[in-house]
């Protein structure tokens, strides 16, 4: 799961990748009781690899699409979204042009205006005439920072990133956040380290490629000066282990001392330019590096900034432009940094330009969509009411089977473990969609302004932040739209499952309940636990930044992560590319809970009674086998080594293997034994939840 800074706090998501699909109560999807038994690859000996044994025959007939750089059963998961949400957007784009307060007019308008093709290639670089004439009119580094401040609500780029979000140390009302940002390559690795330097020199000459196109001066010149520039602001900037520590990111100023603390940047002009220059009080998340990329930007000359900005409007917008700009975005993008052998159609493209993507991970996927209004419309044809009940009273489950987990937990003293269950009980569950719909009737759409409906769309969203900052903090908040696969555990201490992520095989009404809960309920427990990880237990009951732990339970509990820690490092999923344990602690945490969690409560549900034996398959094994199999995937080594390196969550086999060799009923269920290679002896087994 990723941890990001959310409504509240730090959301975290379960993350690689969803309504759910209407199945039949009758008939499970993967019949006859939910697992796909045809996955099953029995020359594999479970205890050796299990995420080969539950999916190896699978894996084998399923290539990755031409247009993919994945193929998983969470990726069949999205593409039934897809295809229900195409047929929503072929039905609304038919519809008359947009009335006021009309979303099926504006989904439509602005999915039409996507798809015609011919349009877009007639209006060229006039598309982003706004952008590309005020950074060239620009007359100093004050004027372009007024732009850079733009970044909330236009396709300008920026050297730091602007969130407002519930306030860290008081969590009842809102703070703004800047953090760094400004780099266009995946992670600061892809900067710092020799072995990423051919991604670094397809960089450049994308940037080149985007400059000739917008007939900026020197284009290879300019391009190699981009590089460099961001190559500064890389390793100015902290790592993606550092920004895990919500600890350090807590960093209150006014307006004056950060004048003083980053001085050199024009920090008046860029917080006008957000729209949120009266504030009087901000939250720097990364605070050593806002001096040093201050100097940075002071430093810089000018040219080079304006063809940076240029650049990475161009990389921004190149979705919406013609053909030669998202060709080129894709060939680096797709093609060289995930291994994508071919770009997706154009419509499913355009469904990822109306409805977003998944924010959790990538905020600007979601820059200038009409993400809510596709939610609505998706789970009012698309979610059976009858699924919010059930994930519902599930969750409840797996929150008492929590409970019970932690009052048992022999290495966490009295102290900390009622503050821990304190928390626990304070947890709300979301589910499906939220109570309240974003109103979009003062959104103007136009079928014949691409951009212009982005922006559009991009300055409501920004207004509706800047609009609610100043009140109360608003505790229905969702972070995911309806429409998305995912789930994710926020600071407003909510475990939210949206409506897209309960389809099969994550969960399946018609299904054994075994598979229910190896797989939905383990999903639940990872959301639970996430709020006890490494990063989510520097955060109260209250949902307020505070060490709640006496130091004893802390040194208890890092020794046990540390455990943890030392067995994923021994993975690598590509050669010469090795897991991260201090990036994906707080993930395999919680998938090592979530799966203790939810098994504790299947064995709950069976009120005493013995599980039955389906296809010769125990309860235990299947609830095992239920988890592997939603986790079934592969990738191409670009992505691979891409999400290794950036992702907080390790790849999928080791969310299988590196969590299972660590829990005994696994053992039991299949007769795993000294000698098998996942064996670990029990006293070397990380012992946590």
């Amino acid at each position: 799961m990723k941890s990001v800074w959310t409504t509240g706090l730090i959301a975290f998501a379960i993350g690689m990748a969803g309504s759910t699909a209407a199945t039949p109560a009758s008939r499970p999807l993967y019949p006859p009781f939910g697992l796909d038994l045809t996955a099953i690859d029995t020359s594999v000996k479970p205890g050796d690899d299990f995420f080969q044994y539950a999916n190896g025959r699978y894996l084998a007939r399923t290539p990755i699409p031409a247009d993919q750089s994945t193929v998983t059963r969470r990726s069949d998961m999205t593409d039934r979204i897809e295809a229900h949400l195409h047929t929503i957007f072929n039905d609304v784009s038919k519809d008359p042009p947009a009335l006021p307060t009309d979303i099926r007019g504006k989904v439509g308008a602005f999915y039409a205006a996507f798809m015609d093709e011919a349009a877009i290639a007639k209006t060229g670089l006039h598309a982003i005439d706004p952008e590309l004439s005020a950074i060239r009119a620009a007359p100093d580094r004050a004027a372009l920072a007024n732009l850079m401040g733009r970044s909330t609500s236009d396709f300008y780029p920026s050297p730091f990133y602007i969130l407002i979000d519930s306030d860290l140390k008081q969590p009842d009302r809102y703070a703004v956040y800047l953090s760094q940002s400004g780099l266009g390559l995946p992670g600061i690795g892809y900067y710092v380290k020799p072995e990423f330097a051919p991604q670094r020199a397809a960089y450049r000459n994308y940037a080149a490629k985007l400059l000739a196109l917008e007939e900026w001066p020197d284009p290879a010149a300019a391009a190699s000066a981009v590089l460099a520039f961001e190559m500064r602001i890389a390793q100015a900037s902290w790592t993606e282990v550092q920004q895990r520590d919500p600890t350090t990111q807590y960093n209150p100023v006014t307006p004056a001392q950060l004048d003083a603390l980053a001085p050199g940047f024009a920090w008046h002009e860029y917080l006008a330019g957000a729209r949120i220059g009266e504030k009087q009080s901000f939250v720097l998340t990364q605070n050593t590096a806002f001096p040093k990329i201050a100097a940075l930007v002071a430093g810089t000359p000018v040219s080079t900034l304006k063809a940076w900005m240029a650049f990475r409007v161009a990389d921004d917008a190149a979705p919406y432009l013609p053909r030669a700009f998202s060709d080129a975005r894709f060939e680096f993008r797709d093609h060289v940094l995930e291994g994508q052998a071919e770009q997706e159609p154009r419509w499913k493209r355009g469904i990822a330009a109306v409805a977003g993507a998944d924010c959790s991970y990538a905020p600007h996927s979601c820059f200038g969509t009409l993400q809510w209004a596709v939610g609505q419309l998706y789970v009012e044809r698309y979610f059976p009411p009858a699924t919010k009940s059930i994930i519902s009273a599930m969750a409840k489950q797996l929150q008492a089977a929590f409970r019970r987990r932690l009052e048992r937990l022999d290495w966490m003293g009295p102290i900390t473990k009622a503050e821990a269950l304190r928390k626990l009980d304070t947890y709300v569950i979301k589910v499906g969609y939220p109570d309240r719909w974003r109103d979009y009737s003062h959104v103007r759409i136009s079928r014949s302004d691409l951009t212009g409906d982005v922006r559009a769309a991009a300055a409501a969203d920004w207004a509706f932040q800047v609009a609610r900052s100043a009140g109360p903090v608003d505790r229905g908040d969702w972070l995911l739209t309806p429409q998305a696969n995912n789930a994710y555990n926020g600071s407003l201490r909510d475990i939210v499952f949206p409506a897209g992520i309960l389809q099969a095989p994550i969960f399946d009404a018609a299904a054994d309940p075994a598979i229910n809960y190896g797989a939905a309920g383990a999903v639940i427990g990872h959301e639970l636990t996430h709020g006890f990880d490494d990063e989510g237990r520097a955060i109260d009951a209250k949902g307020a930044l505070r060490d709640w732990w006496t130091q004893a339970d802390a040194a208890a509990f890092k020794a046990r992560a540390a455990a943890l820690g030392a067995q994923f490092a021994q993975y690598e999923p590509v050669p010469g590319i090795h897991i991260n344990p201090d990036l994906t602690m707080g993930e395999n945490l919680a998938d090592l809970g979530g799966v203790l969690i939810a098994l504790d409560a299947y064995h709950a549900s069976l009120k005493g009674k013995p599980a039955p034996v389906l296809h010769d398959l125990t309860g235990d094994q299947r609830f095992f086998l239920g988890w592997a199999q939603a986790w079934a995937g592969k990738a191409t080594a670009e992505e691979i080594r891409r999400l290794t390196t950036t992702d907080e969550h390790s790849f999928r086999k080791y969310r299988v293997n590196g969590v299972l060799r660590n829990i005994a009923a696994w053992y039991v269920a299949f007769g795993v034994k000294p000698g098998d290679a996942l064996y670990i002896a029990p006293e070397k087994r990380a012992h946590i939840w």
